[in-house]
């Protein structure tokens, strides 16, 4: 019985090798002693006996028995040799005692080479073992700049509290996020217990996952581990067993095909883009020759999630006002339903779980914050449209939606510097997350243009112990652009771009205007003709619709007391953003750092500025450090513009992780 299986996994090894030969590749194990010879390692720590998953025991220490095998760990030579003798006999052993004697292992960016005990592993890689117990001595190399050393690096500061080492990502930031997902800091240290249900769950999950499928997806366990977490929540996640793992994972299957292509992002800028192409030519006619569309809109019936209330959020006013524009535009046909204080996650899914039981079939979800809660509902009920208002977020079940507000700044930036008699310009931001950075870059571009010596002097107003009003008063800055919209509650003049006297009086210029009424209306025609549905796209490319002025979504109001010249120079231009013909982003713009961020010519793409981590060269301020930030500005970022801190200059983040410069 055992000869019959060597000769089994001989086929399988003999298989393995003439592929790797064909594809170019080394066909046999590779060699620790071989890697080592050009790295340079600091350290080796003797962890002691562990269990070691199977799949990232890879390789041999020494050149020894390098050749007995193919590069999945298969036998190479023949059955009537000793070493196949050898290993029929382990597997003998292995079926009907077990094999416990544990090996011998270095572990080298996590991954496990064998000094002893190859033959062990090629049986238990055989029967399809999960794990091995082992000796691991870990060989920690010099830190550089290399991806792979930096992911290595965080897999370190993971172990020092978890003493797992099965968990293993492929892009930086995914162990903050897994520990911010389990509700855990950092540097808190896990108990016992809490390492012991964390590795059975993640063993669980994994098992499930290689079942699925997964291997032949382009992402590692881990990454897929720390998706389903974040969708379904850590504490349902540790109790769930490999069967309703398994469930989900088909649940979750577009999502998880979407990540390992890349969370590819379109961002369709206009909502006839949204309609595979069909313009309101196109749309009268269809309804023409098809008077009911897909939907009617009274067969809708509309939640509206909120995370704070109109009376203490511009945020929150802002969209209530686009939900009763809505309920007027269809003439009281649509019925929508309204939540209010869904600040947390608990009472986002109260609000949501509550708006389903309504009888709900479209649910808009005001916060980026509520994405994780409003994929898996759309997850779980996917007859149910589930949108989300945010941009550059990459989901297959949900729909996000955001406006070009960088386009309404320029305009803004130009008439502070037609307005002001010196260089300086202010401007107050908030939090320093997707679409703010294009929005502080747009105004000073847009300044710069009729004034090219004007500079704009940037504060935030969701940092610790500074008040942003004040540092712009001891400058002397009289023009300054402030929020978006008053908040009911605390009614104040400084909002919009507004000019300020030395005795503290306000007059007020332009405010940028969010129409979401008209979003709203537009989203709905659309999901009332099935363009929303977009089946083709699911698992390959997430769905933002980020609309602008040509959308009509987007606006600048301003003062009937301008200047006659001056207002006719900003109709102009607004008019031209309308048509398309002329674009904030254009031409040669350099960051602050003196480098080249768009080159004379060329434009800058939507995901450039989507993701923007500059500033240009004429803004006075920076992007604050994270530990500056107020927690409620930390929560946000960590969420949605956490990438603005990863992808800052590595040398800066050695210098904040270090304790010299922030975070």
């Amino acid at each position: 019985m055992a000869l019959y299986d060597y000769v089994g996994a001989l086929r399988k090894g003999r298989r393995q090798y003439q592929a790797s030969v064909s594809r170019g590749e080394y066909p046999y194990l590779p060699v620790l002693d071989d890697i080592l010879s050009y790295s340079d390692i600091v350290s080796e720590v003797n962890l002691g006996i562990m269990d070691i998953p199977l799949e990232k025991v890879v390789g041999t220490k020494t050149e020894g028995r390098t050749n007995a095998f193919a590069s999945n760990f298969m036998p190479l030579l023949s059955e009537k040799s000793e070493f196949g003798a050898k290993w029929a006999y382990l597997y003998d052993h292995q079926i009907q005692e077990g094999i416990h004697d544990p090996i011998v292992v270095y572990e080298f960016m996590n991954q496990y080479y064998v000094q002893e005990g190859n033959k062990r592993v090629s049986v238990l890689k055989y029967v399809g073992a999960f794990s091995i117990a082992a000796s691991v001595i870990r060989m920690i190399p010099r830190r550089t700049d290399d991806l792979n050393n930096r992911l290595y690096y965080e897999f370190l500061d993971f172990y020092q509290v978890s003493f797992n080492c099965d968990v293993w990502f492929s892009k930086e930031g995914s162990y903050d996020r897994l520990l911010k997902a389990m509700n855990k800091v950092p540097d808190e240290q896990w108990s016992e217990d809490d390492r012991i249900v964390f590795k059975s769950a993640y063993d669980r999950f994994s098992k499930a996952f290689h079942t699925f499928g997964g291997d032949d997806y382009d992402m590692t366990c881990s990454d897929a581990f720390l998706i389903y977490v974040e969708l379904f929540g850590y504490k349902s996640v540790k109790d769930r067993v490999e069967k309703q793992i398994k469930k989900d994972l088909v649940k979750i299957k577009d999502e998880l095909l979407l990540a390992s292509r890349g969370n590819k992002i379109a961002l369709v800028e206009q909502p006839e883009e949204a309609g595979d192409g069909a313009d309101n030519t196109t749309l009268k006619l269809i309804n023409w020759l098809l008077p009911n569309p897909v939907i009617d809109p009274s067969m809708l019936k509309i939640a509206f999630i909120h995370a704070k209330t109109a009376e203490t959020s511009s945020w929150t006013y802002g969209h209530e006002l686009g939900r009763m524009y809505l309920e007027q535009a269809f003439d009281g046909k649509t019925e929508t339903m309204v939540f209010f204080h869904a600040d947390t996650e608990a009472e986002t899914a109260k609000a949501i779980d509550a708006a389903i039981a309504g009888g709900c079939n479209m649910i808009f979800t005001t916060a980026s914050q509520m994405i994780n809660l409003s994929v898996k509902a759309a997850i779980d009920h996917p007859e149910i449209k589930v949108f989300n208002c945010s941009v550059n977020m990459s989901y297959s079940s949900v729909c996000t939606y955001y406006g070009r507000m960088y386009e309404s700044k320029f305009l803004m930036g130009a008439l502070a510097a037609s307005m002001s008699r010196d260089d300086k310009l202010g401007y107050i931001a908030d939090y320093p997350i997707y679409g703010t950075i294009a929005n502080i870059n747009a105004f000073a571009l847009g300044a710069r243009m009729i004034n090219p010596y004007a500079k704009v002097y940037l504060e935030w107003s969701r940092i610790t112990g500074r008040d942003a009003q004040a540092e712009l008063e001891r400058e002397g800055i009289r023009f300054i652009s402030g929020d978006d919209m008053i908040t009911p509650q605390t009614p104040t003049r400084e909002y919009g771009l507004y000019q300020k006297a030395p005795d503290g009086r306000l007059k007020n210029l332009a405010t940028p205007i969010w129409h979401w009424g008209k979003f709203y209306e537009k989203i709905v025609n659309l999901t009332c003709h099935g363009s929303v549905d977009r089946k083709e796209m699911k698992g390959k490319q997430a769905i933002n619709y980020w609309w602008g002025m040509s959308a009509d979504v987007i606006d600048v109001i301003c003062s009937q007391n301008l200047p006659h010249g001056t207002n006719r120079l900003i109709t102009f231009l607004k008019n031209s953003i309308r048509a398309g013909s002329f674009q904030p982003f254009v031409g040669t713009i350099y960051s602050q750092d003196g480098l080249i961020q768009c080159e004379e010519g060329l434009s800058l793409t939507p995901e450039e500025i989507t993701t923007m981590n500059w500033l240009t060269e004429n803004v006075v301020g920076q992007i604050p450090d994270f530990e500056e930030l107020t927690e409620e500005a930390r929560s946000l970022v960590r969420l949605q513009g956490q990438t603005i801190y990863e992808n800052m200059d590595t040398e800066e983040l050695q210098r904040e992780n270090s304790g010299t410069g922030g975070s």
